[in-house]
């Protein structure tokens, strides 16, 4: 994850990194503080199927279920579907490219924007 903030970062895009253990209220209160654009969940443990729906949620009952949401981590092909359809807009697994990433961001903002 500070990774692919720092590569973020380097292409011209502001990051807010939170760190680890945050829970879902406290990414959406972040998510609308600092009033993003797209928010990126990194996960490891796979428990992304009981916590990503929770911070999609979050978002939706504080009005911004217009947040593009990335996620990235250990996730297994057989969950993607369901991320996709709960709002998860894409899904970069280990050794995916910080520049597909940083291509995915630019685009997906550029197309909301139109």
């Amino acid at each position: 994850a500070k990774i692919v903030a720092r590569a973020l970062r380097d292409a011209g895009m502001e990051v807010v990194y939170t760190g680890i253990r945050q829970t879902p209220e406290m990414i959406a209160d972040t998510a609308l503080q600092e009033d993003i654009d797209v928010l990126g969940l990194s996960i490891l443990s796979g428990s992304h199927m009981d916590l990503f729906p929770l911070v999609v949620n979050e978002l939706e009952k504080r009005g911004r279920g217009d947040i593009i949401i990335v996620a990235g981590g250990i996730i297994q092909d057989d969950d993607h579907p369901a991320l996709k359809e709960m709002g998860i807009k894409e899904i970069f697994g280990p050794g995916t490219s910080t520049q597909a990433i940083i291509d995915f961001i630019k685009e997906a903002v550029a197309e909301r924007a139109s």
